[in-house]
């Protein structure tokens, strides 16, 4: 892919949201398009996974791009991992939209077998000429939490 190509991915909501999915996703050892991850982010973004412990505590993990990469890197490194979204909720307001975005992780993007599931809360904003991921908060599916939103 070109650079044009990153910014016609981020002109639209529609096609953002699937190319950071595809930033992501991949075999396990196989490079993961990082520069690409970047272009959709914008330089100061923040990410944030919720950790719940076996003892019931329960940790934010927040990251920027660049930590976010180096924290991912050996897990996508020795893992197939692919995160495919299954729904979607867009609810946007002038240059502000927030995306609700439900996925599944598998192994590959045809397996039967679902790695895990969550949601991603994403925050964007729009300049005028294109759409950036400011922020993305995620939760992962488990005993108890089920989706209810969308």
């Amino acid at each position: 892919m070109t650079r044009a190509d990153w910014q016609r991915d981020a002109e639209r909501i529609e096609t953002l949201i699937p190319a950071i999915y595809a930033c992501i996703s991949g075999a396990a050892g196989a490079p993961r398009d990082w520069e690409r991850f970047r272009f959709l982010h914008w330089p100061g973004a923040r990410s944030l996974r919720t950790v719940v412990h076996e003892d019931g505590r329960i940790e934010a993990q927040v990251f920027d791009n660049d930590t976010y990469i180096e924290n991912v890197a050996p897990f996508f490194a020795a893992n197939d991992f692919h995160e495919i979204e299954t729904a979607q909720r867009v609810e946007r307001f002038g240059q502000v939209a927030h995306v609700w975005s439900r996925y599944e992780a598998r192994t590959s993007p045809d397996s039967p077998h679902v790695i895990k599931r969550g949601a991603n809360s994403i925050q964007l904003f729009h300049d005028g000429a294109r759409w950036w991921v400011f922020s993305t908060i995620w939760d992962n599916e488990r005993e108890g939490l089920t989706f209810d939103l969308f």
